[in-house]
């Protein structure tokens, strides 16, 4: 089991006369990612609203702001107790067998332009055997294609983008990889966590995107600009694509911050937890389970 803390401080400047804010900053509660303590403060004494999507587990938080500072510190511990499986063990299901709830991750999305790239997909994955290896093959070849790039892309930076240029960050690299999944007939998704591992020349902490993927009954995590650590990645957001799963949509006047993020993984082998440290691994790993 992995023990991780984190903490996130996002602050706005928000203009008259005041701004609706809709967050995705909390760690989601699975069966497999327990969140033991948190603790949410803002600054402004204003009501707020908080939601749980029943299919993906992820939590809203909305509130309308005043003019004026916000604000909002988010912190938790959070155990990760993730499914591995051997990738060659791991069938792709066929979609007349899928669950309901996981269709929607087949179809075309505002950023994952899955009905343009078949042609491509086919091309370079269509001949290979169904299954982990395959979506693996996936994720190698967009990491290798694309280049790691910090501010060479916008929140408008789409799959097919990305494709044309190749370099992006961490949205793009997961926009690509999803598309060319759909495109293949394989469930795939969009998930908000922290980059927990990313080399620091990348920059500070930051909120981090990687893919999801249904295979057998779970989705399993697949990070395809390689910067993180998966076994550290702590569930926030799930949705079709980053237009699901901002981390703060903002209705209004406001001037916004970059977000403070730290996260550790704990490690402290005198309290006989057994906490293990997050360490990349061979075997695919899955943190949400179909309930």
């Amino acid at each position: 089991m992995v023990r991780m803390q984190f903490s996130l401080s996002l602050q706005y400047d928000v203009g008259f006369p005041g701004a609706d804010f809709i967050f995705n900053i909390q760690a989601a509660h699975t069966r497999q990612q327990t969140v033991v303590a948190e603790r949410l403060t803002i600054n402004q004494d204003v009501p707020t609203r908080s939601h749980t999507d029943r299919s993906t587990l992820a939590r809203s938080l909305r509130l309308t702001a005043v003019p004026g500072p916000l604000h909002l510190h988010y912190e938790a511990t959070v155990d990760l107790a993730a499914h591995a499986c051997a990738p060659e063990h791991l069938r792709e299901v066929p979609v007349a067998q899928l669950p309901d709830q996981v269709l929607m991750y087949l179809y075309p999305s505002r950023y994952c332009q899955s009905d343009q790239l078949s042609q491509l997909a086919n091309s370079l994955f269509g001949a290979m055997p169904h299954g982990g290896p395959r979506v693996q093959a996936i994720q190698a070849w967009v990491q290798r294609e694309v280049k790691f790039q910090s501010n060479t892309s916008t929140s408008t930076t789409s799959a097919i983008d990305t494709l044309r240029d190749r370099m992006g960050v961490c949205r793009d690299f997961a926009h690509l990889m999803i598309a060319l999944c759909r495109a293949l007939n394989i469930p795939a998704r969009f998930t908000t966590g922290t980059d927990y591992g990313a080399d620091p020349a990348l920059g500070p902490p930051d909120f981090h995107a990687y893919v999801e993927v249904y295979l057998e009954n779970r989705w399993y995590m697949l990070d395809p600009s390689g910067t993180g650590i998966p076994m550290g990645f702590i569930r926030i957001g799930t949705g079709r694509d980053a237009a699901d799963v901002s981390f703060a949509t903002i209705f209004g006047p406001v001037g916004t911050q970059a977000p403070a993020i730290q996260m550790t993984a704990i490690t402290d082998s005198t309290s006989g937890a057994g906490w293990q440290r997050p360490v990349h691994r061979h075997e695919l790993l899955s943190t949400d389970q179909l309930h």
